[in-house]
């Protein structure tokens, strides 16, 4: 995060005597990134935060890869992926590559027996349906249709939702994910051209403080496995905590389009950066106001990278036959461009409602078997007139 920020009581100076009032210390952590190089936070404990009284059951959640080299273009169908009541095994790996994870996901149930941790990857999860609320060692975050929740890497959290009916499109990023450095000065405010600014960006709000003792199952993700450990203090117990590192959300409806006289290039849409990819949001806008426009994109070619587009909502003016929660696959090495007759359809528009999350990876993305289960095997060939 480019931005401070305290929750809770925290003693004047970092790394000095902190007292609960019957004189006993509380426990100091550094949650820090990058070594001690990278963004940080000082949290400060009821309990140590390293009693670990059990290490159980190992196992692997690495996809299945269908087509480890693929040119092909693909639709695929995420709301043909079956609800399933647990949380972790709800998530579904469609592509993947050594950069990332892209998941779809729908669970049925808020995580109640376990806590979790992903120890590999930032994981950002957009949140296509459903609503509830957040809750991390580091405080909570409500969250709604159209919200972006951002989860550092470490952070152990919980998912309540309000009910049943929950889609989540979620990419994990082994490198951390940032705000667009183009959008920030030196001193990493968001600058004036930006599409969104701080206040959009909702902090966490509380924190659960929790002085107990016990048997308390956090289930962590480390090189593409589930290790289940049980720590003997419950996780979220911090009294307080500031710094830079914290899980955030953000909404997509708080995307301000950046519009101009003709097509604008898909970085105007972007909304996160990796050193890997990058995530754009396409939310409803006005079309370019040049007398001659093609509000429609241009074809282009996808020499160095794969793009993934998933469909939230709206009307998508350059596809047909694209619904809710689809996804198309576009890979590096071959061109695309609007479906035949999209481009003299949008010839005269001047708005557009779509609303769509976009994930342009530098590296090719490998097609897993779960993808192979929701594929339009026949989408590359609906550019033929």
């Amino acid at each position: 995060m480019p931005f401070y920020h305290k929750l809770g009581e925290i003693p004047p100076k970092r790394h000095t005597q902190f007292r609960k009032k019957d004189g006993s210390l509380y426990y100091e952590q550094l949650f820090g990134t990058i070594g001690f190089d990278g963004m940080s936070t000082n949290s400060y404990h009821e309990y140590r935060p390293t009693m670990v009284k059990k290490i159980g059951k190992q196992y692997s959640v690495k996809p299945k890869i269908a087509k480890a080299n693929n040119i092909q273009s693909y639709r695929f169908r995420g709301f043909q992926v079956p609800p399933e009541n647990d949380y972790l095994e709800s998530r579904k790996v469609v592509l993947t590559n050594s950069d990332c994870n892209i998941i779809l996901a729908a669970p049925k149930q808020s995580t109640k027996d376990y806590f979790y941790k992903n120890t590999d990857a930032d994981e950002v999860i957009f949140i296509h349906k459903g609503s509830g609320k957040l809750r991390t060692h580091l405080g909570n975050l409500d969250f709604k249709y159209g919200d972006y929740l951002v989860i550092p890497r470490g952070v152990i959290y919980k998912l309540d939702f309000d009910d049943e009916n929950n889609r989540l499109f979620i990419v994990e990023s082994y490198s951390p994910v940032y705000t667009p450095k183009r959008y920030r000065n030196w001193f990493g405010q968001l600058l004036e051209h930006s599409p969104f600014c701080e206040r959009d960006l909702r902090r966490p709000y509380e924190l659960e403080t929790n002085n107990e003792l016990g048997d308390f199952l956090i289930k962590v993700k480390k090189q593409g496995e589930i290790i289940e450990m049980t720590y003997a203090s419950h996780p979220f117990d911090v009294v307080g905590y500031d710094g830079y590192n914290y899980p955030y959300a953000f909404s997509i409806h708080d995307f301000e389009p950046i519009t101009g006289r003709i097509h604008q290039p898909p970085p105007v849409h972007q909304t996160f950066e990796t050193n890997a990819f990058v995530i754009c949001s396409f939310v409803p806008r006005l079309y370019d106001y040049h007398p001659n426009s093609i509000p429609a994109p241009y074809n282009h070619s996808n020499i160095d990278s794969d793009e993934v587009l998933y469909y939230v909502d709206g009307d998508f003016m350059s596809r047909n036959d694209i619904d809710q929660g689809h996804i198309s696959l576009h890979p590096a090495g071959i061109p695309h461009g609007p479906h035949p007759g999209t481009t003299e359809k949008s010839i005269g528009k001047t708005k557009t409602e779509e609303l769509a999350v976009m994930v342009d990876t530098f590296k090719p993305l490998q097609v897993t078997e779960e993808a192979m289960k929701i594929a339009d095997e026949d989408y590359y060939k609906s550019w033929l007139e």
